[in-house]
């Protein structure tokens, strides 16, 4: 797992070596979170970006201050926690566990109540709504849940046929998706009934988002391909290229750019059009993370080695790294190069 902080300038990683790791985004390792007792699964800021969540096989989430110390351990879970969720208000963490349960907490550590009722693990999480009234959990019993703030259950959204690995809310909060391993895309209303589903993935379904304007839907599959959808649930386009499994996608803030990661050790970056702009290489394992900045100019990807790719896509700043590297030499008069070639300014407003 990998996450931005809210201003961009810190990036959290979470690894199977059982620690978080804090970078500055220029690379620089600032700090190392350690405590965990097992592999941690998630990473997460808080939406002020002053606490940091991890979740972990060691059936703990941990709640860290941004300078590295820990704050408090949420013990309630009886077996590894698979995801959490903040409150868009901050007054709660909603974590997820094999042990089938959802369990909001307050920010000291105390445990307010648990969402008991799936009967399976919830390994497709748990999420609020945008306005931190409704949270939705997601889980292997086929099954979404949409449960008040109070812990009552509104409603059980069934539809699925397998295993259900990932909810959503559309920005708007008036629509739910569900990724299941049914090889389908379910779209619900908040009262639960069922819109349409979307069909024509050939293998399960990892992930689904929607893009910040809610026009487009993505979902990313074990079939190699990420497929964009309209909101009434009809097929835009087939993103393909990817040789083996997509493990996730992510829509860029300004929701131009579509970012998808794949077993084949590659992220590609897709306009919203679903050409292709660009593959990224130089993970070595699959990859199964990714994250852009707020401001859409970095993006962090993470593979099952532990690594961590930060990749800029700011221009001036890469314009402004390439003139300090080759300044001394567009300077120097025995450089091969003319007098009068223009070459030789291209730094000298930079």
């Amino acid at each position: 797992g990998v996450s931005f902080s809210p201003d961009g300038q810190t990036i959290a990683s979470a690894s199977f070596d059982a620690t978080v790791k804090l970078w500055r985004r220029d690379g620089r390792l600032l700090t190392t979170l350690t405590g965990h007792n097992a592999p941690v699964t998630g990473v997460s800021f808080s939406p002020d970006g002053q606490t940091i969540t991890s979740a972990s096989l060691d059936h703990t989430v941990k709640l860290w201050r941004r300078d590295g110390r820990l704050l408090t351990t949420l013990t309630r879970h009886k077996a590894p926690v698979a995801g959490f969720s903040f409150d868009p208000d901050e007054q709660t963490v909603d974590s997820a566990s094999n042990e089938a349960t959802g369990k909001p907490w307050r920010p000291d550590g105390s445990l307010i109540f648990t969402l008991t009722g799936h009967q399976a693990p919830i390994f497709g999480g748990v999420t609020f709504s945008p306005d931190g009234q409704t949270i939705a959990s997601a889980s292997v019993d086929k099954t979404v849940k949409l449960w008040r703030r109070d812990g009552t259950l509104i409603t059980t959204l069934t539809g699925h046929n397998a295993a259900v690995i990932g909810v959503t809310f559309s920005p708007d909060g008036q629509t739910i998706a569900s990724a299941s391993h049914d090889k389908t895309v379910k779209l619900w209303r908040r009262d639960g009934t069922l819109i349409t589903t979307l069909t024509g993935h050939s293998d399960l379904v990892n992930s689904v988002t929607f893009s910040p304007d809610e026009q487009a839907i993505a979902s990313a599959s074990n079939d190699a391909t990420v497929k964009l959808w309209r909101r009434d649930g009809t097929l835009i386009t087939t993103l393909t290229g990817h040789q083996t499994v997509v493990s996730s996608v992510s829509f860029s803030p300004d929701g131009q750019t579509i970012a998808s990661t794949s077993w084949d050790h590659t992220v590609k970056l897709w306009r919203r059009d679903g050409s292709l702009m660009t593959t990224l290489t130089g993970h070595n394992t699959p990859v199964h993370g990714v994250s852009f900045s707020p401001d859409g100019q970095m993006l962090a990807s993470t593979s099952i080695d532990g690594k961590v790719i930060l990749w800029n896509f700011n221009l001036d700043d890469l314009l402004r790294r390439g003139c300090s590297w080759a300044r001394e030499y567009l300077k120097n008069p025995n450089n091969g190069m003319s007098k009068d070639d223009h070459t030789r300014q291209i730094c000298d407003d930079l």
